[in-house]
């Protein structure tokens, strides 16, 4: 029997008052509940999902901390953005491969948000680096990457391979590459969005996430090929 047991209503309601309330006299008087409602079924999300990790792949890893673990911290960087808002109104998980030190290494992610709830996997603007390696392997191996985009979990579960790209092909790849809308992308992921709260209410929202996960694997697998480390 797992530990989690759902993000209940009060986890919900305490993002909520706090989109009315983001200063930190507010948050500081609800810190207690921040900790009870948010973070602990967090923690109990991430222990549970470290052991389904183990059969999707053994790199990834989960690590039940408030900070410096698999759960972000709430505090925003408000230092050079024109939105001072103190605090993130949602709560977002990575289980990053154990080898990346931060949130733009590869890995597996859920949001919580009412309304923009997503989970799955991939890479979110990594740095030049392992964007061209990621690039590179596209051109050099565009059967391999043709397996991942036309994998039937990829098509049914997600709609396909997302993210931003450029407008433009990046400087040294051909504009006429069959695949070259993916490779002026900046980010890979493939994300499965979910509209209903109240589905993540219940202990089996686990599942759903961890089938979810393992109908990424492709994407994950071929980033981690392109970088030389193991899925």
């Amino acid at each position: 029997m797992g530990y989690f047991k759902g993000f209940d209503l009060e986890f919900w309601n305490f993002f909520e008052e706090l989109k009315e309330n983001n200063n930190r006299e507010w948050f500081t008087e609800n810190k207690p509940r921040y900790q009870e409602h948010v973070v602990t079924p967090c923690m109990d999300f991430i222990v549970d999902m470290g052991e389904r990790l183990k059969d999707i792949s053994p790199h990834y890893t989960a690590i039940a901390k408030a900070s410096g673990g698999s759960m972000f911290r709430i505090y925003r960087d408000a230092r050079f953005s024109k939105d001072k808002r103190p605090y993130k109104e949602n709560a977002g998980i990575q289980f990053r491969h154990k080898l990346g030190k931060d949130a733009h290494a590869p890995g597996f992610y859920v949001h919580l948000q009412k309304g923009r709830i997503f989970y799955g996997g991939g890479i979110w603007q990594p740095e030049s680096k392992t964007l061209n390696e990621i690039r590179d392997r596209i051109c050099y191996y565009p059967k391999k990457w043709q397996a991942v985009i036309e994998n039937e979990d990829i098509i049914k579960v997600f709609g396909g391979i997302n993210g931003d790209g450029l407008t433009r092909p990046p400087r040294g790849y051909d504009a006429d590459h069959k695949y070259i809308e993916d490779i002026k992308r900046k980010s890979f992921f493939a994300m499965k969005e979910e509209t209903d709260y109240k589905k993540t209410m219940k202990a089996d929202f686990l599942d759903e996430v961890a089938n979810t996960f393992n109908a990424a694997s492709p994407l994950l697998a071929f980033i981690c090929d392109a970088k030389g480390i193991e899925f």
